[in-house]
This record gives C-alpha cells, sequence and structure tokens, in this order.
C-alpha cells in the first residue's frame, strides 16, 4: 500500500507545470554563497547530467534528512518502500522525490523542483468530491504564502497550501538566473511541523548550485 501511495504521488507531480515567486539572486552571488557547502561526488554526477540534460543550474543538496540522500542516478533506496525518481517535462522543468517509509513508523518525503525560463506560478488540478462525482478544479500548485526566509545566495518565500505531489507539504521556493527553484517536505509522522521547517532551512543553507557544463 505504502509502495503505491508512493507512486502515485509522483505520477500526480508530473500535472501542471509553471514557474515563480519568491526573490531573485545572481548568478555569481549564488556561486560565492554555494562555494563552502560541496555536494557529495556520489550525488553531483547525477545532478551534473540533470544541469546538462536541461540547460539550466540545478541545485545539489549537500544535505538530506536522515536517512535520505541526495542521490538522482542509478539505483536509489533508503531502506523500507520508496527511493529516489527523477521527472522531467519537454519545458525543461523537473521534479526530484525522495521518499522512505515504514509501515507503523512513518515516512519522509522531500521533493527539489526547477522550472527553467518560466516565470509564473505552476497550475495544478485540486480534487474533490461532490455527490460521488469528482470535480477537477486549476489552482494554483503553492498557495497560502508565509515570511521570507534566507540562506547565503538565496531569499525564498514559504508556502504552506500546496498541491499533487507538495500536498501536504511546507514549501520553500526562490528565483535564480530567470527560473524558479524550490524545496519541500510533508509534515508527516514521525515529523512535526517545527522538524519539518528546521530540516528545510538547513537544506536551504547546504544547497550547492550545479552549471551546466557544454559537451
Amino acid at each position: 500500500m505504502r509502495r503505491a501511495l508512493f507512486v502515485a504521488v509522483l505520477l500526480a507531480a508530473l500535472a501542471g507545470l509553471a514557474a515563480g515567486c519568491g526573490e531573485t539572486t545572481s548568478t555569481k552571488t549564488a556561486q560565492a554563497a554555494t562555494r563552502a557547502s560541496t555536494c557529495p561526488k556520489a550525488w553531483r554526477a547525477g545532478w551534473q547530467k540533470l544541469a546538462n540534460r536541461i540547460h539550466a543550474p540545478v541545485y545539489c543538496p549537500a544535505w538530506m534528512p536522515d536517512p535520505l540522500t541526495g542521490q538522482i542516478q542509478g539505483r536509489v533506496s533508503f531502506g523500507g518502500a520508496g527511493g529516489s525518481v527523477l521527472s522531467v517535462d519537454k519545458d525543461r522543468s523537473y521534479l526530484a522525490s525522495f521518499i522512505w517509509a515504514e509501515p507503523q513508523t512513518g515516512e519522509v518525503h522531500v521533493n527539489i523542483r526547477g522550472y527553467p525560463g518560466l516565470t509564473t506560478i505552476p497550475t495544478g488540478t485540486k480534487e474533490d468530491f461532490n455527490r460521488g462525482k469528482t470535480v477537477k478544479t486549476k489552482v494554483a500548485c503553492f498557495a497560502d504564502p508565509g515570511g521570507l526566509v534566507r540562506a547565503p545566495g538565496i531569499v525564498a518565500r514559504v508556502y504552506t497550501a500546496n498541491q499533487d505531489a507538495d500536498l501536504w507539504h511546507v514549501l520553500y521556493a526562490w528565483r535564480h538566473d530567470g527560473g524558479l527553484y524550490t524545496i519541500s517536505e510533508h509534515v508527516a509522522k514521525p515529523l512535526t511541523y517545527r522538524k519539518v521547517v528546521a530540516n528545510l532551512n538547513r537544506m536551504l543553507r547546504n544547497l550547492v548550485l550545479v552549471e551546466p557544463q557544454s559537451s
């Protein structure tokens, strides 16, 4: 059941990709800010391959909440049900989803997104049930904006009402080099809201900018 739920959440994330919220940082500022952190060698190859594929910078997470890792290439397992899945759309937007789950214990679920060249908030589909029928409505993927969170080279806005793969997640969104980037984490046992926010703050401080390389 947990594994089926994991797959369903990832498939839902493919709907309605667009971009734009948070603040803008320059490439020079972002590069300088990420020098202190290093993308682990075992993870960097996958993020470099992604940057080259979409011809845009991406952010490698130098730190991830236990037991997750930031590996997106090769076979990935965190134990229990789940793993990591990378989806890339035709518009070059991407979703890297990482999940660990165990029955009677809970789950840890992190999403990392990028929307190169897009400047509007993504739209997704919200499903409601009325008299036995499913009613689908187009809504903003990120809503209920809160305050700003700052890390070296990044000023991110907090969103707490999100859709699709980010449903029940706290999400941070920011702009860089004409694109939108986000990180989010599911508020679910064994994690509290406060712990999720602490995880996201630490992730934000340890993001490493990976620029595309010409072949």
